[in-house]
C-alpha cells in the first residue's frame, strides 16, 4: 500500500513538473513575440524619416536571415506563416502609389535609398500578424511627402 502511494505521488509530481515547466516555456515564448513585435509596432502610424525605413528593412532582413525564411529565384522572401516579415513600401510617383518591397530597395541599393530619401516623411499605415504565431508578418510604409 505503502509503494503505491509513494509511486503515485511520483507520477503527481512529474506531471506537475511538466506542466509548470511547460508554462514556464510558453510565457518566455510569448515574452519573446510581445518584445520582438514592439520593435516593430512602436512604427505604427507614426511620420518617420526614411533612414527609419531602412532601419526596419535592415531588421525584417536580419530576422528572415536568422529564421532561415527561404527566398524564392528572384530573392523575394518566401512567407512561411511562422517567423517571415516582409516590408511593403508606397511610394509617390507622380501623384500614383508604386509599392515597393524592401528585396527591391535592398538590390537597388540601400545607400542610394538613403541619399535619396533620408528626409523625405514615411508613415507606418499598416502591420500584419502571422495567423499562428501571433508574430509580424508585414509592415507597410507609405511615403507622406515628396
Amino acid at each position: 500500500m505503502k509503494k503505491i502511494l509513494i509511486v503515485l505521488f511520483i507520477v503527481i509530481f512529474v506531471i506537475i513538473t511538466i506542466i509548470t515547466i511547460s508554462l514556464i516555456e510558453n510565457s518566455k515564448n510569448l515574452t519573446q513575440i510581445q518584445n520582438d513585435n514592439k520593435e516593430y509596432e512602436k512604427y505604427l502610424e507614426k511620420e518617420v524619416f526614411g533612414t527609419e525605413v531602412i532601419t526596419v528593412i535592415n531588421k525584417a532582413i536580419n530576422s528572415n536571415i536568422k529564421n532561415e525564411v527561404q527566398q524564392d529565384k528572384n530573392g523575394f522572401y518566401i512567407e512561411n506563416d511562422t517567423n517571415s516579415i516582409k516590408v511593403e513600401i508606397n511610394m509617390l510617383n507622380q501623384d500614383n502609389l508604386t509599392t515597393y518591397q524592401m528585396e527591391t530597395i535592398k538590390k537597388v541599393g540601400i545607400e542610394g535609398f538613403i541619399k535619396n530619401f533620408n528626409l523625405i516623411k514615411f508613415k507606418c499605415t499598416n502591420i500584419s500578424y502571422h495567423e499562428n504565431t501571433k508574430k509580424v508578418k508585414k509592415i507597410v510604409f507609405e511615403q507622406i511627402e515628396e
